[in-house]
Order: structure tokens, then sequence, then C-alpha cells
């Protein structure tokens, strides 16, 4: 019998985003995924899907609530786990914080460990600590933000996770980078990789190309979103398939030890 397990059906949304404006995020994403007529087991929104790469988090994290009660309506109208990066607040300090959100209302969380400080993201948010490898049907899976993508050793796969994600607002003068990066991140750890980003240009008049993809373990593009362009893309990945590349060419075996300090 075919162990259904294995597969797993994910929805990609590149998606233009308004600029600070919850509310009309909120309708956006609410139409996108009422929209997704298909089954799927996971749904990726891009980085701060509710208000942009905003840095007022003062402004926008007391809206924290609310934009995770809509990601447990979406995660329970789609019978999917849904996930996206909210700005919020604990213990006084501000976080750019990936929630995952299963159908049954209980979520996994992740703080960005790299802030961006060229554009002053850590002068207004604080780095996470740890990693976060969640599983889902039969999969091993680590959620990243943008950022982090840069920084191979925070992704290096123990053999740990078979899927890697990175959502983004990512803008399009560096698009060549974030391509690259995301193939080289596929495979150097021989796993699935998807980077879900933005179109459109932000409150600071940078634009996004968005280039959001679904590449295989050997680093081959599997899906057809195409750039410049809102798209909603679902897509089956064989976590047999996977097992069987890395048994028949085991570079895990070879790979160094390493321990990661906080």
């Amino acid at each position: 019998m075919r162990n259904n397990n294995m597969n797993l059906k994910v929805t990609i949304i590149q998606s233009d985003l308004v600029w600070e404006n919850i509310d009309a995020n909120l309708k956006n994403f609410t139409e996108k995924v009422h929209s997704v007529n298909e089954e799927t087991n996971l749904i990726i929104l891009p980085e701060m899907f509710a208000t942009g790469f905003s840095m007022q988090p003062g402004k926008f994290a007391p809206a924290q609530n609310e934009i995770i009660e809509k990601l447990q309506e979406f995660a329970s109208l789609k019978n999917a786990v849904v996930t996206g990066t909210v700005i919020t607040e604990k213990e006084s300090a501000y976080f750019n914080t990936l929630i995952w959100m299963h159908p049954n209302g209980i979520y996994e969380t992740y703080d960005k460990r790299h802030l961006f400080s060229f554009a002053g993201e850590d002068q207004f948010y604080t780095q996470g600590k740890t990693q976060l490898i969640t599983q889902l049907k039969d999969w091993k899976i680590m959620p990243l933000i943008c950022y982090d993508l840069r920084f191979p050793v925070w992704s290096r796969n123990n053999v740990n996770y078979d899927l890697l994600i990175y959502v983004a607002n990512w803008p399009e003068r560096r698009n060549d980078a974030w391509k690259t990066l995301l193939r080289a991140r596929a495979i150097e750890n021989q796993a699935y990789v998807i980077g879900v980003n933005r179109v459109g240009d932000d409150g600071n008049n940078i634009y996004h190309s968005g280039d959001s993809v679904v590449i295989d373990p050997r680093g081959n593009s599997i899906s057809k979103t195409k750039a410049h362009e809102e798209n909603i893309e679902t897509l089956n990945l064989n976590l047999t398939e996977l097992n069987a590349f890395r048994e028949k060419f085991p570079v895990a075996k070879d790979a160094d030890n390493f321990r990661i300090h906080p």
C-alpha cells in the first residue's frame, strides 16, 4: 500500500503587500487562501505578510493576536499548516516571528536569527536564539526567514530535516544572490528548498521581483511561478525520491562535525 505520508503538497503564495496596512493585507490573503482549490498540506506566505518589512514594531506588534487568529482561520479552513512571519512582542522585546500554524489552532514559532542590519532591523528587533525543526506527515521541516539564507551554518543539515523553507522580503536588486543561494542550500543539504518572496514596491520604494521557487535536492527548480507576478502554485514533493537520492549519493556521511553556539 502506498504511504501517503511520503507525499507533501505545498502551496506557495507570491503576492504584493500593501505597505503597513494590516487590514488590506489580511483581506488580500483571505481572498488568496480561499482561492486555493487544490488539496494541500502546507501554505507558505511571505515574510511580514500583514505589514511589509516594517521597522515600526511598536506600532504593529499590538495586532499580533489578530494576525495569528487569521492564520488559525486559514489553517482550519484548508486543513493545512499555514506559515508566514508576524511582528511580535515578548517580554518587552520585538521579534520577527515565523508562525507555524497547525489546522487545530496550535502553533510553533521561530524568531529570525539573522537580523538585516543593513536596513536597521537589528535596531528594532531582537535576535532569535533557537532553530525550529517541525514535522508534517513523515517530513521534517526547517523554516527560516529571508536574511538567514546568507548564513549556511545556521541551515546546515545533519540529516535532521527534509525540507528547508525561506520566507522573505528580498529586494529585486539582489535577486541573483537569492536565486543562487537557494539553489546552493538545496545542493549542499540534499533537501528540498522553498523560497517564498513578495513582489512589488515597499514603503521605501524598494522593488521586489518575487522569484519564489521550489527546488529539488539536486538543485533543479520544479516550480513554474514567474518573477514580477502574483501567483499561487501547488506542488507535490516526494520523500521516497529524496531518500533514494540520499542513499544513492550519500554526501552526509562525509560531512564535518560541528556545533552551533547560541
